[in-house]
């Protein structure tokens, strides 16, 4: 592989750990910055919407720029905000560093594709983007666990400051093997909002966002179902993360796999009711004993990460499919979705543990994904392109 779509992966590897260990994390950062559960999950929320936000954004402001000093400027002030995190005082300084790495985040990510795609021969571009997507992939299988193996030994902060090593390394990589000379697409963020009108993209992306409220709803608060829900120790999420994230890897592959063969409405309907039926399946294990619970949260949680994962992919075919000649800005749009699923299902999680119980989550979460296939299903086959993908 070329050693410069490793440095690129690198970048989103440790963006990945950032963005799936902090589950893990929250109990002890509650604990540490003296606020509750519900408020840590805020750090989450934040997140999730300073990147839908503030990555389009920070895209059109740099679109005029270089991309080698794009991607290695966004590392660096990804690094220094995964610094500022480690060291953070206060719980409010550390919400506005969760912010400053979101944004950066969100521009390296986006960034790193498109140069994978310009550094690339035209017949292996597919791969070029696959592997920047698996720094990704690899961060929620084992950088994430490792990430919550760390946070057992040296606290929340030790990881970060594990988050920030990975991230200068891929800084350095990127600045002296990406070539110079490369630079984005020069478009206003109005250009870049605007291929929301295309027909049926507008349900498509309402589609993901729905979907990633049901999983977030449950998954920001992981540890705490983990530990409160089904009475496993701390030290058993390193275990609980490792067991998702190899799930999510096998369900990245199948996902692509299922939608070749079948069709990406077709998976993406799949992926949904599942996704449904396991979320309401968590809520159901947090009412077993204990010694039954526990080893059940495990063994759900692969089959979860599979179901979660098939998703992306098939999503990601369909919003292709729609609006084709506006691929980039097309899935840049299907991101930010994401992202806002994200920052709405821990809000809503967040609101459920508060007034109703830990043990409702999986049992509200799992109305979300249904909700998903019901805008599906009212905004139907916008164009030929879509049909024939489904």
């Amino acid at each position: 592989m070329d050693i410069r779509l490793v440095g690129l992966a690198l970048g989103t590897f440790a963006i990945g750990i950032e963005g799936f260990v902090v589950a893990s994390l929250l109990p002890q950062i509650a604990g540490d910055t003296g606020v509750t559960l519900v408020q840590a999950g805020y750090l989450v929320v934040t997140y999730a919407l300073a990147y839908a936000i503030g990555a389009p954004i920070a895209a059109a402001l740099t679109g005029a720029l270089e991309r080698r000093n794009v991607l290695t400027g966004s590392a660096l002030i990804f690094v220094a905000g995964a610094i500022l995190a480690a060291v953070s005082p206060t719980y409010f300084l550390l919400v506005a560093a969760r912010v400053l790495i979101a944004v950066m985040a969100g521009l390296y990510a986006a960034t790193a594709q498109a140069t994978a795609v310009a550094i690339s021969e035209p017949h292996h571009r597919a791969r070029a983007i696959a592997a920047i997507v698996g720094g990704t992939t690899l961060a929620v299988a084992f950088g994430a666990p490792l990430g919550a193996f760390i946070s057992d030994l040296a606290g929340w902060r030790g990881t970060y400051f594990f988050i920030a090593s990975i991230g200068a390394v891929a800084t350095m990589i990127v600045w002296f093997l990406v070539p110079r000379g490369l630079y984005a697409d020069r478009l206003s963020l109005a250009q870049r909002l605007g291929v929301i009108r295309h027909p049926g993209l507008a349900p498509a992306l309402v589609t993901m966002l729905l979907y990633m409220t049901g999983a977030f709803a449950v998954y920001t608060y992981i540890a705490a179902i983990a530990v409160e829900g089904v009475g496993l120790s701390h030290s058993m999420m390193p275990v609980v993360l490792l067991t998702f994230g190899i799930g999510a890897a096998l369900g990245n592959i199948l996902g692509g796999q299922l939608s070749d063969r079948f069709g990406a409405t077709k998976t993406v309907i799949a992926a949904s009711v599942l996704n449904a039926i396991v979320l309401m399946a968590v809520s159901w294990i947090m009412q077993l004993p204990d010694n039954i619970a526990g080893p059940a949260l495990i063994a759900i949680m692969v089959i979860w990460g599979v179901i979660a994962w098939m998703f992306p992919p098939a999503q990601a075919s369909r919003v292709l499919a729609i609006a084709p000649e506006s691929a980039p800005l097309a899935l840049s749009l299907n991101y930010s979705a994401l992202y806002l699923g994200v920052a709405l299902g821990s809000m809503i999680g967040g609101l459920v543990i508060a007034h109703v119980g830990l043990e409702y989550l999986g049992w509200i979460g799992g109305i979300f994904p249904l909700m998903g296939l019901m805008v599906m299903r009212l905004a139907g086959s916008p164009n030929k392109e879509q049909l024939s993908i489904a």
